[in-house]
């Protein structure tokens, strides 16, 4: 039976011995153990995914190709007294890297300089006026986070003028590279051995990485003998941010930073993520990767979007408690505005979507005009989760037409933009898997799209849309002791998502509009006991169906416990629905 959004219902399968192994042999309870054994969590590994610590997963740091070039020359920079200055991206994972080493740099009483490009007048990554201007102002070193991999132009310019560059990054590599020090442990020419999940680092993860290695070396230079150490720990805060917001998957060395990370930030050590977390009116402080997802990342990105792009970055660093708070209300203020720009654009978005047919191709892609830059990365993303397809958003903007883009799992969108490259139909391109950025050339905006459509075409063709269901509860069922069990599975993200939990036989006894675009119900089981949910976002989707139906229904989401007003409440955040 299709539910509402068109989906397969598919139990996830757990072989039943294997599920009796885990029970008896970690005193799990059975729910647990089958959704352990259906993620594919090894036997062997169970205790390190349930309690992942640094210790066990935190890598040589010396086993990134360049990182002991990058150290000597950061430490020979500290001790000559040289001038330094830290180039970011302006996302997320731009600010919690930048903030990361500026933090880093300053507790061992080096001072440096902030650079963070607007997106508007200078694009993305790394770009030759900048550097030539940051030379000029009598930097020697620059360190380059979340960008750089393949900037030649930009480096081969900050080689020419003096500039070294130490580049910190993550993002797809080409067969050749920049002239600069380059760490990224997807170069192309990256041996990793068993370490694969470093390659699933975002730029923040690889800057933790290098300064690890750098305390290491000044520990061993006797730097430490003057100066204070500072505790590393302190810092997995906004790794761990950096990390959930990039979208990175939570495996490995990825889950260990982020589990990590929150328990810094439980302790409030960043009075910048702290004052921002205050802001967005968590009350109980940042606890879980969903806050990190969907209250404090795009805060910080906001500055990056629609304001100053250096404001997360700052909001980061800060150590004064009147500007965290006046950075941190700036940023919840231009949320709000991106939030109006985003919600006009993706009805312009939608609209062109469905007049054009562009659904019934491979991949979506749009485009309009003056469309905002700093929001059409957002949008890219709404159309995917609306129509399941990987989508393209485009804006013609100043006589450029620049996109975003974000993919669907077994499509690599980053490799599509380097391919797109070497055949001249984008003049700049990069990202990652599940995203990219991209500068069409004049003139082929059709064959781009009939390239990426065709390419995507072997991996969008046998494609089915599946919800997988973790398993049946009953409202009964949603005790002190199933949230407990439930909490166990913690951090989740890409890669490890929020189970998803159906219930059957509900009723729904109202629901209502809230805000224009989200739908709130009451259901209730067949023995009277009530349970509150909310449809993020269904309004206009086929979601919305429920707001006429009163017969029974099945429902699937996930189990959300809120605080309010002192009390402790369920919510299901519903991903579907069966009538």
């Amino acid at each position: 039976m299709k539910s509402l959004k068109g989906f397969d219902w598919v139990l996830a399968s757990a072989e039943d011995r294997r599920v009796m192994q885990y029970m008896q042999s970690y005193e799990l309870p059975e729910f647990l153990s089958r959704i352990l054994v259906a993620r594919d969590i090894h036997f062997d590994k169970v205790k390190d995914f349930l309690n992942p610590s640094l210790k066990r997963f935190l890598p040589e740091p010396f086993l990134l190709n360049d990182m002991e070039t990058a150290v000597k020359r950061a430490v020979s920079a500290i001790q000559t007294n040289q001038k330094i200055v830290v180039y970011g991206d302006y996302d997320v994972d731009g600010a919690t890297s930048s903030a990361l080493l500026r933090r880093y740099f300053r507790d061992i009483g080096v001072s440096t300089q902030l650079y963070i490009p607007d997106r508007l007048d200078e694009g993305y990554g790394a770009n030759p006026a900048a550097l030539k201007k940051l030379r000029t102002e009598g930097n020697d070193l620059c360190l380059m986070v979340d960008c750089g991999t393949t900037a030649f132009e930009a480096l081969g310019e900050a080689a020419t003028c003096g500039l070294d560059v130490i580049v910190l990054d993550h993002h797809t590599a080409e067969t050749s590279l920049p002239t600069a020090i380059i760490v990224n442990p997807n170069r192309l020419d990256q041996e990793l051995g068993e370490r694969i999940d470093l390659k699933l680092l975002c730029a923040a993860g690889v800057a933790f990485l290098f300064i690890v290695a750098l305390n290491r070396a000044l520990r061993a230079s006797g730097h430490f003998q003057t100066h204070q150490e500072p505790d590393l720990l302190n810092y997995l805060d906004i790794v761990a941010l950096g990390t959930v917001c990039d979208v990175m998957p939570l495996k490995g060395l990825n889950r260990a930073l982020v589990t990590q990370g929150l328990k810094i930030a439980r302790m409030r050590k960043n009075i910048g993520l702290a004052t921002l977390a205050d802001v967005a009116e968590l009350k109980g402080g940042i606890t879980s990767a969903y806050h990190f997802g969907f209250m404090i990342g795009p805060r910080i990105n906001a500055g990056g979007r629609v304001g100053q792009a250096d404001l997360g970055s700052r909001l980061l660093f800060t150590q004064d408690a009147l500007e965290a708070k006046e950075l941190a209300i700036r940023l919840n203020e231009l949320n709000a505005q991106r939030q109006e720009i985003e919600r006009q654009v993706l009805e312009e978005a939608v609209i062109q979507v469905e007049t054009q047919d562009l659904n019934s191709r491979s991949v979506i892609m749009v485009k309009g005009n003056n469309w905002h830059p700093g929001v059409i990365g957002i949008v890219s993303s709404r159309l995917k989760d609306k129509y399941h397809k990987p989508t393209l958003v485009v804006t013609d903007w100043e006589g450029e037409q620049k996109g975003s883009g974000r993919s669907v799992s077994g499509l690599d969108m980053g490799v599509l933009m380097h391919q797109a490259l070497h055949k001249s139909l984008l003049t700049k391109g990069g990202g990652h898997a599940m995203a990219a950025g991209f500068t069409i050339t004049p003139g082929c905006y059709e064959s781009f799209y009939d390239f990426i459509d065709a390419a995507a075409l072997p991996c969008m063709q046998n494609r089915e849309l599946k919800l997988t269901i973790d398993g049946y509860l009953t409202i009964d069922g949603l005790n002190e002791v199933f949230l407990n069990h439930v909490q166990q599975l913690e951090p989740y993200g890409s890669g490890h998502p929020t189970p998803t939990f159906a219930f059957k036989h509900m009723i729904c006894n109202f629901a209502d509009v809230i805000g224009e675009q989200h739908i709130r119900l009451q259901l209730q089981d067949e023995t009277g006991k009530r349970l509150k949910a909310m449809a993020f976002r269904a309004m206009q989707t086929p979601l919305q169906e429920v707001l006429n139906h009163r017969g029974p229904l099945e429902i699937a989401g996930n189990v959300k416990l809120d605080e309010w007003q002192g009390r402790q409440q369920l919510t299901l955040i519903v991903d579907d629905i069966r009538i």
